[in-house]
């Protein structure tokens, strides 16, 4: 081992539950680089998208509402995330504002905050403004001058104080996201709400939250309200954080000398997503609920699953086909059309002068994968990956969800291609995890550990790097078999600034 670590380092890692292996692995990376993916091309419509008239759709669905009460179903909710990012202009806003020297207006046209702007033209339409304005009035008199620019700037206060509403802290599924008539609902209870279409007479809905350990009280403070869909939590492991290091890639210390620890990212919860023993599991952000369209939404759910439930009937007859017998040419020609129409097993015709039994091997560890099936939108300009064809390290060609982060944007080629996506990923996704005899994959197993990110950080004024696992729909499922179908604009509809609450998708259609 290159970099020498003290005992007392060495105890620090293994408190964690960190290997020396994985520390090495991430010092490496951090020396050497992450490559760079090499893309080929988008994904498009019929070359590596699915796009499906409305005859298909239909049928997608029936299979789903046919078949679904065979499956173990479960949806998987990565909700640990803090608010922060949400208020952020607002947090800025009372960093830098003197209310008694500064008109807001002023203030708008020195920093050229659109954002806040439009924050306080909507404030009545946002679902808390009730509860905020109550509050506001209750704790500051001044409140009841006729200054409209105290009056914001104390109603911004309250929102974000640590001792009143103290939003930004807290994470994004309990806050108020929606107005239904006369109840304030959140992502959490929205996602409940929505997760009710799989369930059956026998047995509940269930639904997992993966969440920060802090935050526990005040998810099940809103869950216990709910008794008609089954919860259940985990939390990011701490065995799944990766070590900071200096500009010269030494080890970042903090003052007190102990090594600096970060969270591995959201591709650290595949290893909470293989803790799960459910059939099917249907993947969705926390953020990404809407107040409108509900049943639209609900109905490519089903697709999604209906399309994956298909898929993997046929994977599984060709599987026990080729676990038993010796399969004669036609057989096998069937087998290949499907993995390449279907799976984009991209098997060339060099394939055919193969032996059969090379052949049947080669295709039964193809087939013998987890299934995702991704919903894609079209791309309208939102930040964040997109579908492409891409070449792996082994030379193989396979589809995946890349950001923006691992494309190369020195090359002008690589540029043209990213630029030229006509899809985005929206995290709308439905993924087989058992094989054919009913046995759960292990999902690390099909992780493509260089496709992790090395992104730039600060602590407490020091420049730092950090390194983030491979993401949990990017490079954590590299190896999965994919299947990408568009589906409409309006099943995309994320919270990422507080100000995306004042969206039609989030306000009462009649308002």
């Amino acid at each position: 081992m290159e970099e020498k670590f003290s005992d007392y380092d060495l105890k620090q890692i293994e408190e964690k539950g960190i290997s020396i292996v994985r520390i090495e692995k991430q010092l490496h990376f951090f020396k050497n680089g992450m490559s760079k993916i090499n893309l080929l091309r988008s994904a498009t419509k019929n070359d590596g998208i699915w796009v499906l008239s409305g005859e298909e759709k239909e049928d997608y669905i029936v299979i789903f509402n046919a078949k679904s009460h065979f499956f173990d179903i479960q949806k998987f909710v990565p909700a640990s995330g803090a608010a922060s990012r949400m208020f952020q202009f607002l947090l800025e806003f009372l960093n830098e504002y003197d209310y008694k020297n500064e008109t807001i207006n002023a203030f708008i046209n020195r920093k050229k905050s659109s954002e806040l702007s439009v924050f306080l033209i909507g404030l009545k339409n946002f679902p808390f403004y009730q509860d905020l304005k109550n509050k506001t009035l209750l704790i500051y008199p001044e409140y009841y001058s006729n200054n409209r620019d105290v009056k914001d700037y104390l109603l911004i206060k309250t929102l974000l104080s640590e001792e009143h509403f103290d939003f930004a802290n807290k994470p994004k599924g309990i806050l108020p996201f929606h107005k239904k008539e006369n109840l304030i609902v959140s992502p959490v209870e929205e996602h409940l709400r929505e997760a009710l279409f799989y369930k059956t007479d026998a047995k509940k809905a269930k639904i997992h939250f993966t969440i920060s350990e802090v935050h526990l009280e005040g998810f099940k403070k809103i869950i216990n309200q709910e008794n008609t869909v089954e919860v259940s939590f985990s939390y990011q492991q701490g065995y799944t954080d990766t070590l900071a290091v200096n500009e010269d890639n030494t080890p970042f210390r903090n003052e007190d000398g102990t090594l600096l620890f970060r969270p591995g990212g959201h591709g650290a919860l595949i290893e909470n997503l293989n803790q799960l023993n459910a059939d099917i599991v249907f993947v969705k952000n926390i953020d990404n609920v809407s107040q409108n369209h509900f049943n639209e939404i609900l109905s490519y759910k089903k697709l999604l699953g209906g399309i994956l439930i298909s898929i993997q009937e046929k994977v599984f007859e060709f599987l026990n086909y080729l676990e038993k017998e010796t399969l004669k040419k036609e057989q096998l020609d069937k087998i290949i059309a499907f993995a390449n129409a279907k799976l984009n097993a991209n098997l060339s015709a060099d394939f055919d002068k193969y032996k059969k039994s090379y052949q049947s091997e080669i295709l039964f560890k193809i087939l013998n994968r987890p299934i995702r099936v991704c919903g894609m939108v079209k791309n309208e300009g939102e930040p964040g990956g997109g579908p492409f064809w891409i070449k792996q390290e082994n030379g193989a060609i396979s589809l995946q969800i890349i950001e923006s982060s691992q494309v190369d944007f020195n090359n002008e080629k690589q540029i043209e291609i990213f630029n030229n996506s006509t899809h985005f990923n929206p995290v709308d996704l439905v993924c087989g995890i058992k094989n054919f005899k009913g046995k759960k994959f292990n999902l690390l197993e099909y992780v493509d550990e260089n496709m992790g990110f090395i992104v730039k950080k600060n602590r407490n004024g020091k420049p730092l790097k950090a390194y983030e696992l491979p993401g949990l729909w990017n490079g954590s499922m590299a190896f999965w078999n994919t299947i990408f179908v568009e589906v409409p604009l309006l099943t995309f509809n994320p919270v990422k600034t507080v100000n995306d609450l004042l969206k039609p998708a989030h306000q009462p259609e009649n308002e």
